[in-house]
C-alpha cells in the first residue's frame, strides 16, 4: 500500500522531466486552415467523386494561405500544402473534361513558370501530351528548364528527359532536344546516349516520312502534265471541228464573205486589184472543192444510217 501511496504521489513527467504545477502546458502547434481545407478537398475528390466541390475547396485553401499563413510554420510545409492543392485540383479539372484550364489555373497562383513545383509541371506535361496537345506546355517547360534556380533541383534531369520524350518529340521539335540533351550536365553518360538515340530515330523516321511524301506527289504531277498535254491536242480538235462545222453550215456567200473579211484585216491585199485575182479564183475553187468534199461525206452518213 505503501508503495502504491508513493507511486500515485508522484509527479507525472512530461518529455522534459517532471511536469510541475507552476509550469505552463505547452499547447500543441496550430495547423494552418489550409491543411484542414487540403483533406476535406481530397476527402470530396477520391471518397464522394464530387469533384466541383473538390476544386472550389482547393481555391479557398489557397485563399486561406495567402491571408492567414502562419508565421511559425515552416516553409517546406506550406510549399508541399501548394503543390498537394494543385495535384488535387488538376485532377478535379481533368475529371470535369476541364483539361484546358489547368495551365491556367495553375499559373495564377504561381504567377510564373519558373515557380511551378517540379511534380506539378510533371503533371501537366503528362496530362497534355495525353490528350495530344503538347504545344500548350512548350514555352513553359522551356521557360522552367532555362531557369537557373532550377538547374540545381534533383528532379531537373527526370524532367528534361521528360519534356524530350512528351513534348519535344512529338512535336519534331529535334534540334531543340538534341540542344536540351547535350548542353544539360543533369543527364548522365548513359542516359544522354539512349536520349540522343531516340532522336536520331525520330529524325530517320522524319526523313522517310518527307521522302515518301515527295515520292507520292511526283506521279501525281507527273500524271497531271500528262493528262494537260494529251487533253490539249483533243480540245484543238474539238475547237477545229466545231469551227469547221459552224463553217459548213454557213452559205457558201457568206463564208466566201467571211474569208474575204480576214483577208482584208490579217494580209491587208486589195480586192480590186488585178493581182489579187488569181488568188481569188484559187480561194473560189478551194471553197467549192471543200463544199463538194464535205456534201459527199454527209451523204454517206446519210446512206449508213
Amino acid at each position: 500500500m505503501k508503495s502504491d501511496c508513493s507511486t500515485s504521489a508522484a509527479p507525472f513527467r512530461g518529455i522534459g522531466g517532471p511536469l510541475r504545477s507552476s509550469e505552463p502546458v505547452r499547447a500543441a502547434p496550430a495547423r494552418a486552415p489550409a491543411v484542414d481545407l487540403l483533406e476535406e478537398a481530397a476527402d470530396l475528390l477520391v471518397v464522394h467523386l464530387d469533384f466541383r466541390a473538390a476544386l472550389e475547396t482547393c481555391e479557398r485553401a489557397w485563399q486561406s494561405l495567402a491571408n492567414h499563413a502562419l508565421p511559425e510554420e515552416p516553409a517546406g510545409t506550406s510549399l508541399e500544402v501548394k503543390c498537394s492543392l494543385c495535384v488535387v485540383g488538376i485532377q478535379a479539372l481533368a475529371e470535369m473534361d476541364r483539361w484546358q484550364e489547368v495551365l491556367s489555373w495553375v499559373l495564377q497562383y504561381y504567377q510564373v513558370p519558373e515557380k511551378l513545383p517540379p511534380k506539378v509541371l510533371e503533371l501537366c506535361i503528362l496530362l497534355y501530351s495525353k490528350m495530344q496537345e503538347p504545344r500548350a506546355v512548350l514555352d513553359v517547360v522551356g521557360a522552367w528548364l532555362q531557369d537557373p534556380a532550377n538547374q540545381d533541383l534533383p528532379e531537373y534531369g527526370a524532367l528534361a528527359e521528360f519534356h524530350v520524350q512528351r513534348v519535344l518529340l512529338p512535336l519534331g521539335c529535334l534540334s531543340e532536344a538534341e540542344e536540351l540533351v547535350v548542353g544539360s550536365a543533369a543527364f548522365g553518360e548513359e542516359r544522354r546516349l539512349d536520349v540522343l538515340q531516340a532522336i536520331h530515330t525520330a529524325r530517320q523516321q522524319q526523313q522517310q516520312e518527307h521522302s515518301g511524301s515527295e515520292e507520292a506527289q511526283k506521279p501525281n504531277e507527273e500524271g497531271s502534265v500528262s493528262h494537260k498535254f494529251l487533253s490539249l491536242p483533243m480540245l484543238v480538235r474539238q475547237l477545229w471541228d466545231s469551227a469547221v462545222s459552224h463553217f459548213f453550215s454557213l452559205p457558201f456567200k457568206k463564208s466566201l464573205l467571211a474569208v474575204l473579211i480576214l483577208c482584208l484585216l490579217v494580209v491587208r491585199f486589195d480586192p480590186a486589184s488585178p493581182s489579187s485575182l488569181p488568188f481569188l479564183y484559187k480561194l473560189a475553187q478551194l471553197f467549192r472543192w471543200i463544199r463538194k468534199a464535205a456534201s459527199s461525206r454527209l451523204y454517206q452518213l446519210r446512206i449508213h444510217d
